[in-house]
């Protein structure tokens, strides 16, 4: 694709935001726009145009059957763009939105089929951040928004890592500061009986079921192995993704053994000369004495480790380490979101110790 000159503007505070009307026109005729949301940047065009939003596939190399999210400012857009609203979303959305919760709905005929990949539904969010509630009403479409880096890459929580990725391919960039959850939101498919779990985020499954108490986990989710070859109905299900450049392994059981499981492959690692990184809890991070070490939070802050999961990859592609060896965590709560991510970007190889 063509070389773009990235414009940056930085928005911090609310009385930035009438700059944003720039960035609003670029998406209505037609261009693409990074901007912060609570979860990560999103790479935001028209999600009504089908040429806009071939765009956003060709700046991240993203496959094509792979659905976005149609991003809107307002629970009356929701009409517009799905053909039944069913009663038991309603509590969802008054208790979620706006917030990283997805719902994957039967579509409007007029959704082109590049944003949906072809499918007879369409995901729907609204983002619980005033820069992106402000673009979106500032454009006046709703904005077909993946995360904002190269396809399969770990998602972007600052606008410096949009940048790294996508500088040159994009037409611009809303610096809004680092993003709060650091994880993507949660999709729930209401179009299935029982309701469908797609991928965790920053609505936990334990939430969900309070007002979806017979709502089932898809069994990609926490998977040990990688998924069958089959058709994604969300972002996040079928291909690598959320990955740093080095191998990831994940190394899973209790702490101590965790621990003691990571020395020991590190100092195989470095012994083969390989430089190794190591992602750890801050409760045992000073126990390595081998490799490059990243803290990515307390075992029990996991609202911290989320938000600093994709930061910490990103650091090791700059320390440029050969393999990562990243703790465990329950899969609890946040947890769930966190281990999808991890068993993901690792290409599910995963070691269970205990």
């Amino acid at each position: 694709m063509s070389k773009l000159e990235t414009r940056v503007i930085h928005v911090a505070r609310r009385e930035d935001l009438p700059a944003l009307e720039e960035a609003a026109e670029i998406i209505r005729a037609g261009g693409l726009v990074a901007f912060p949301t609570e979860t990560v940047y999103g790479l935001g065009a028209n999600a009504l145009a089908g040429e806009a939003v071939r765009g956003i596939f060709a700046a991240k190399g993203r496959p094509a059957d792979n659905p976005l999210i149609v991003h809107i400012a307002g629970e009356e857009e929701l009409e517009s763009l799905v053909s039944q609203v069913p009663a038991r979303a309603k509590p969802l959305l008054a208790h979620f939105w706006p917030g990283p919760l997805t719902l994957i709905l039967p579509k409007q005929p007029h959704i082109p089929a590049e944003t949906t990949a072809g499918l007879d539904t369409v995901a729907v969010r609204m983002p619980a951040h005033p820069v992106a509630l402000a673009l979106i009403h500032m454009a006046g479409v709703p904005v077909a928004a993946p995360s904002a880096n190269l396809s399969g890459r770990p998602s972007p929580t600052t606008a410096q890592h949009v940048l790294a990725d996508l500088a040159g391919r994009v037409d611009m960039v809303i610096d809004g500061g680092p993003t709060a959850v650091g994880v993507e939101s949660t999709v729930v498919d209401l179009t299935r009986e029982p309701p469908l779990l797609l991928r965790p985020g920053g609505v936990t499954r334990e939430e969900l079921r309070e007002f979806l108490p017979t709502m089932v986990v898809d069994p990609g989710v926490a998977a040990l192995t990688p998924p069958l070859d089959v058709r994604p109905s969300s972002p996040g299900m079928k291909y690598s993704h959320y990955a740093p450049r080095a191998q990831v392994v994940v190394v899973e059981g209790s702490r101590e053994a965790v621990e003691a499981k990571i020395k020991e492959m590190a100092l195989g690692y470095q012994a083969q000369g390989l430089r190794v990184g190591i992602l750890a809890t801050r409760e045992t991070a000073a126990a390595y004495k081998k490799g490059k070490v990243q803290v990515v939070g307390g075992r029990e802050e996991l609202a911290e480790v989320a938000a600093n999961l994709y930061t910490c990859f990103r650091r090791f592609d700059d320390l440029r380490v050969d393999i990562i060896l990243a703790e465990g965590f329950a899969a609890v709560g946040l947890g769930l979101a966190i281990m999808n991510r991890l068993r993901k970007a690792a290409g599910h190889r995963i070691i269970r110790v205990d």
